[in-house]
C-alpha cells in the first residue's frame, strides 16, 4: 500500500510542479536502519521525504490524536505511521523506533523549524532513539508548499540532506547531539532559502 500511494502522490506533485528538487541525496545511508529528522510546515513535506527516499520506506513518528481522524488514521497507518503519546510517553516511545531500526528501517522525527518546547522533545527525542540503537540520525530542510492549496497553486518544493552523524554515549553526548542538530536544522533549512529565495 505505501508504494501505491507514494506512487499516486508523485504524479499528483509531480504533474503541479511541487515534487521537491532534493540536494544531498549523496548524504542518505544506502543500508541500514537510522533516524531521518526534516523540519516540519505542513504535511506536504512528509510526503516530498518519503518520495525522495524510494525505494525505502520511512517509518513516521505521528501524535496519537491523528489516528483518531476517521480516514486520516487508516491513510497514515498504511503509510507505515506509528502512534506516540506526547502529553503521557511511555516506553513504546523508544521501543517501537529501536526495534524498527534494529530491523534496518527508517525511523522519520518531524520537528518544526521553530523553537518551542514541544520540538525541543523531539529533537531529544530523536537524539535518544538514536544513542541507544547506535545509529546515525540524517538531518533534512525542506522549503515549499505545506498543504494541498499550495500544491495546486503550483508552488515549488525543496528539500535537503545534511551529513548523517552518530550520537556519542552518555548525557554530554546526548546533550551535544541535541545543539548540533538543532544548529544543523537551522542551518539546512537558510542555505535551502539562500538557494531559492523566491520561496516564501
Amino acid at each position: 500500500m505505501y508504494k501505491f500511494i507514494a506512487g499516486v502522490v508523485n504524479g499528483i506533485l509531480g504533474v503541479n510542479g511541487s515534487k521537491a528538487k532534493v540536494y544531498g541525496v549523496e548524504n542518505v545511508p544506502k543500508e541500514g536502519g537510522f533516524v531521518v529528522a526534516c523540519t516540519h510546515n505542513g504535511y506536504i513535506d512528509i510526503l516530498n521525504l518519503g518520495l525522495s527516499m524510494l525505494p525505502r520506506e520511512i517509518h513516521f513518528m505521528a501524535k496519537k490524536q491523528l489516528f483518531d481522524i476517521k480516514g486520516l488514521g487508516w491513510l497514515i497507518t498504511k503509510l507505515n505511521a506509528f502512534p506516540v503519546d506526547r502529553d503521557n510517553p511511555g516506553p513504546s516511545v523508544i521501543k517501537i523506533p529501536r526495534q524498527l531500526i534494529k530491523e534496518g528501517k527508517i525511523v522519520g522525527i518531524f520537528p518544526s523549524g521553530t523553537r518551542s518546547s514541544e520540538n525541543s522533545e523531539l529533537k531529544a527525542g530523536a537524539v535518544t532513539i538514536a544513542q541507544l540503537s547506535k545509529s546515525q540520525i540524517l538531518p533534512a530542510a525542506y522549503i515549499g508548499p505545506k498543504d494541498a492549496k499550495s500544491v495546486f497553486k503550483r508552488q515549488k518544493g525543496y528539500l535537503i540532506y545534511g551529513k548523517p552523524f552518530t550520537v556519542e554515549s552518555g548525557k554530554e553526548g546526548r546533550d551535544a547531539s541535541v545543539q548540533f542538530l538543532e544548529e544543523e536544522l537551522v542551518r539546512l533549512t537558510n542555505e535551502l532559502k539562500a538557494k531559492h529565495p523566491e520561496v516564501k
